[in-house]
């Protein structure tokens, strides 16, 4: 089984459109005012044939349901302090979004809180401790997901770049218990050329390697 690709913190129409063609699963919209990858507005063009994500952080639930609507948002990303009850809520508001919480890793006592999620979250992502929430270009150490002990599939993120398809073939094909149960990746800040716009050649390039596993 392929794992999903996510590229997050796209902007740019003619990017986006470039980008959706190299056959992606998701593409992911920052809308946390601070981060560098900002989505103020809506693009000129939004893709159609990937799932879209939209990226939040202690958003109030109004704000992102509006987003869902104008955005047709096909999924949520949790990227802040948001409690199990909020997903409900979101769950009851918007039943056909995915929702995918994330958290910062930097050891395996990170991943304890994942534990309360469960059941609430559709996926988990899990991405490298950092001074902001995402976009950080740093890894951790993948081997501190042998001790998830969780249910839910995840996305690994943190500092994936064009290099990594290699080492991230032989760890899903690893056969341990967390690699089955990663169902995907998360790229972005390693694949740009500056905030929020993509170097699609190199994105091809990686694809093509990662898809030969």
């Amino acid at each position: 089984m392929k794992p999903l690709v996510k590229l997050c913190g796209m902007r740019h129409a003619d990017n986006i459109r470039a980008a959706e063609a190299l056959g992606l699963d998701m593409m992911g919209f920052i809308f946390w005012p601070k981060s560098s990858r900002y989505v103020a507005a809506p693009p000129a063009y939004l893709p159609k044939t990937v799932r879209r994500v939209g990226v939040f952080v202690d958003a109030g639930a109004d704000e992102v349901l509006a987003h869902v609507r104008d955005y047709g948002l096909d999924a949520v990303q949790l990227h802040g302090h948001e409690q199990p009850p909020y997903l409900a809520a979101l769950r009851a508001a918007t039943p056909a979004t995915t929702l995918i919480k994330a958290f910062s890793i930097a050891s395996a006592d990170d991943l304890a809180p994942a534990a309360a999620y469960e059941g609430y979250a559709d996926l988990f992502l899990f991405d490298s401790r950092a001074a902001l929430p995402g976009g950080n270009g740093t890894q951790f150490d993948w081997g501190v997901l042998s001790a998830y002990h969780g249910h839910t599939p995840y996305l690994l993120s943190g500092g994936i770049g064009p290099d990594d398809a290699p080492r991230l073939t032989a760890w899903l094909g690893s056969g341990g218990a967390a690699a089955r149960l990663c169902a995907g990746i998360d790229l972005n800040s390693r694949f740009e050329t500056a905030p929020a716009m993509k170097d699609v050649a190199l994105l091809r390039r990686f694809l093509a390697q990662l898809r030969q596993r």
